[in-house]
């Protein structure tokens, strides 16, 4: 007699998500608002160090954490931008930020363990949570509090099979920049319900109002894994290079899951991030003076027309409200009808159903002409008022 094994995968779940993006693929001149996918090409003195890696023989596999140079380059990179206190034995490269998240998660819990994640947040945090056997727990932003984490809330939703408390800042959909104290707040009571944290920080150099405060300057017993990447802030998401950066206690068990895994990010890739780390920084302030203007051109349109939404302290998105409607079949009518991809609230959290998220980091003309298109959608089906 067979014995039923448990199905992770069959458990996860980006359907409103996915069929989006699928949808939006198979239309001709669609206007992509829905992924996070920066505008800019990769810098052209990154692209020149990966030719030259590729024909100096970097095409091989590297140790499962990651060249050490490159660990040197971001644990010196990491010190000076926080005044933090690391080594290249704190730092793991992995196959993107997702890499990163995926095994510091499994390094950290055992099948059936809980993971406390924020509703709304990232999907795939849900999805990569189930897919290593966790069990994801919503713990509410609400936008009376700024939609930054409530220490009762969180505190409500602990068990004895809870180990992880997950926070973004700046953070995916929401935008929110997390003040210093508000970090030091979340530090301190993990350690207090000894729980490990993991912190996604992978949007740390899209900051347009405050200033980014990483959970590993308040982590004094070694329980904080910091998750950051490249790809958004060199525009190399297809390089899929990101890191974690844990205690020398924890970032050895994230190594070691490399090995099954991926064994190691590229090693073209992992030069092309030593090239970006070593050259010239002013891409990356040309790239967000970009994204600032597209914020602003979506708020001059949403404000005309009294819609309401989040303004992005941080990251490339923007949240917007589209009253008591299913976004999920929102957001799939509005792309038949409109070719214009958004991503559904439904896909952020159990709350979010109301809201939609549109990316700023496309084209000027192309954020304009698809929230006009919002506009004429919402006035057509009586869901904004005509002026």
């Amino acid at each position: 007699m067979s014995q039923e094994v448990p199905n992770s995968a069959e458990k996860v779940n980006t359907a409103a998500m996915g069929e989006i993006f699928e949808i939006s693929r198979q239309i001709k001149d669609v206007i992509r608002l829905e992924i996070g996918e920066p505008l800019f090409t990769t810098p052209e003195h990154i692209i020149d160090a990966a030719f030259k890696a590729a024909k100096d023989g970097h095409t091989k596999y590297t140790p499962n954490a990651g060249h050490f140079s490159l660990r040197e380059k971001i644990a010196a990179r990491l010190n000076n931008d926080y005044n933090l206190n690391l080594y290249p034995a704190n730092i793991v490269v992995t196959t993107g930020g997702l890499g990163a998240l995926a095994t510091s998660i499994k390094a950290l819990i055992e099948y059936g363990d809980e993971v406390l994640i924020p509703d709304p947040s990232w999907p795939v945090y849900e999805a990569v949570i189930t897919a290593v056997g966790g069990i994801p727990r919503y713990y509410q932003l609400k936008s009376e509090n700024d939609y930054l984490p409530s220490l009762t809330d969180i505190e409500e939703k602990i068990n004895s099979k809870t180990k992880i408390l997950l926070f973004n800042s700046p953070s995916n959909p929401l935008g929110v920049v997390f003040p210093a104290e508000k970090v030091k707040e979340l530090v301190a009571f993990a350690k207090e319900k000894n729980l490990y944290i993991i912190s996604d920080e992978v949007y740390e150099k899209l900051v347009y109002e405050g200033v980014h405060t990483p959970a590993l300057a308040f982590d004094t017993d070694q329980r904080v894994i910091g998750i950051y990447s490249f790809s958004k802030t060199y525009a190399m998401t297809g390089w899929r290079i990101g890191y974690a950066v844990a205690s020398e206690i924890i970032a050895p068990k994230i190594t070691k899951l490399q090995e099954p895994f991926t064994w190691c990010a590229s090693d073209i890739s992992q030069m092309a991030a030593e090239a970006a780390l070593d050259g010239p920084q002013d891409c990356v302030e040309t790239m967000k003076m970009v994204y600032q203007k597209n914020i602003e051109i979506a708020r001059n349109i949403l404000d005309t027309h009294n819609i309401k939404y989040q303004t992005p302290q941080g990251s490339m998105f923007m949240w917007i409200n589209i009253g008591p409607n299913n976004s999920g079949e929102f957001c799939k009518n509005f792309l038949l009808k409109h070719k214009v991809a958004t991503t559904p609230g439904v896909s952020f959290g159990p709350t979010a159903k109301g809201f939609l998220r549109i990316s700023l980091v496309s084209k000027p003309e192309d954020i304009e002409v698809g929230l006009k298109r919002l506009i004429t959608y919402l006035k057509r089906y009586s869901i904004l008022k005509e002026e």
